[in-house]
């Protein structure tokens, strides 16, 4: 990868969010923005993109976005009762994983990656909490692309939270976040052009 922004002085200090039983924090502009282009423009057209199914009330139903599940030959994970096998890592993605783990001090070896064609395409509520995850597990989201909107709620309490995800955006959801929280991207009809967003996560190889 080329140089993050991160490196540079003129970094924005991150945006902290203390919240009952977590902490979120954001960096607006992690990624330069001429790196975000370039990426976004190599990831869409160099990954097995696929939308995949989920089951929903015993029926295959087609999930609103494309999605490629990256990482590590050990990195399989099983969601709505589909078990994904890893794509090898794409050698860019590889290189923003190292270095979100060096920046946060926390390893990461797999990433989801889903890819919204326009405001139409979303995601629902629901907290990365599969069980290959572990207990509390740590999530660093980088957002490439059109802006969209972010929705946070807390499991028991009447706190939400709402931000919007900029291109080159950092996104650290701390621990207690899946725990106690849960999370979406909601409908946004007026954004036409596409957003791809990275969740790096850590699998621990138990082998």
């Amino acid at each position: 990868m080329t140089r993050q922004r991160h490196s540079d002085n003129q970094q924005s200090p991150a945006q902290q969010f203390i919240l009952p039983d977590t902490c979120i924090r954001l960096w607006p502009d992690w990624l330069l923005p001429e790196q975000t282009t370039v990426l976004l423009s190599q990831l869409q057209q160099q990954l097995p993109w696929a939308q995949d199914s989920i089951m929903m009330f015993g029926k295959a139903v087609k999930i609103p976005r494309k999605q490629v599940w990256m990482g590590d030959a050990h990195c399989h994970y099983r969601y709505s009762g589909t078990r994904f096998a890893p794509t090898p890592w794409h050698p860019q993605v590889q290189a923003m994983a190292q270095q979100l783990s060096a920046f946060l001090q926390q390893p990461f070896n797999c990433v989801l990656l889903n890819l919204y064609a326009d405001g139409e395409q979303h995601m629902g509520w629901h907290a990365d909490n599969e069980v290959e995850l572990g207990h509390d597990p740590i999530i660093a989201s980088v957002s490439l692309g059109a802006s969209r909107r972010f929705e946070l709620k807390h499991r028991r309490q009447s706190w939400q939270l709402n931000l919007d995800l900029t291109s080159g955006s950092l996104l650290l959801m701390e621990q207690g976040c899946q725990l106690n929280w849960l999370h979406r991207l909601p409908k946004q009809s007026k954004v036409k052009q596409p957003r791809l967003n990275l969740t790096f996560r850590y699998i621990k190889n138990t082998l």
